[in-house]
């Protein structure tokens, strides 16, 4: 319930809420433009690095929030699980990564967006809590 939060959590909310919805929004926005405007010339980069600029300021969310949350228990619970999604993160990159070096098929056919590095740490992220909870309890 939003009222037992910590008031640093509900800040971390407030700003995760308007950084993601900025973030669907651009991307909606560039890949309409990509779609049926056909942009040109270093236009195409600007827009291109445009979704990733509120993706800096979740990351941003985060940190800050650790920072400003006095509760050491949940600190510790959210610092566990930023390094179980970077572990995550970092095992699948790398064996994707050692998939298209080593495997001539996977060489020549393109793998996942880059872009799905985030998403899959995010999703680590929130399945890490569940189990780093229990750990306590």
């Amino acid at each position: 319930m939003w009222c037992t939060r910590s008031a640093a959590e509900r800040v971390y909310l407030t700003r995760m809420l308007i950084s993601m919805s900025i973030y669907v929004l651009v991307t909606a926005i560039v890949s309409w433009i990509f779609a049926h405007r056909h942009p040109q010339g270093a236009l195409v980069y600007l827009l291109a690095v445009l979704p990733a600029l509120p993706i800096f300021a979740v990351i941003a969310s985060l940190g800050k929030y650790l920072v400003e949350e006095k509760d050491e228990f949940v600190r510790t619970v959210l610092v566990q699980c930023s390094l179980w999604a970077t572990a995550v993160v970092l095992a699948f990159t790398t064996c994707l990564g050692s998939l298209q070096k080593y495997v001539p098929s996977l060489n020549k056919s393109p793998g996942p967006q880059n872009y799905w590095v985030f998403v899959v740490w995010c999703l680590a992220f929130a399945a890490a809590q569940p189990l780093v909870r229990r750990r306590y309890k």
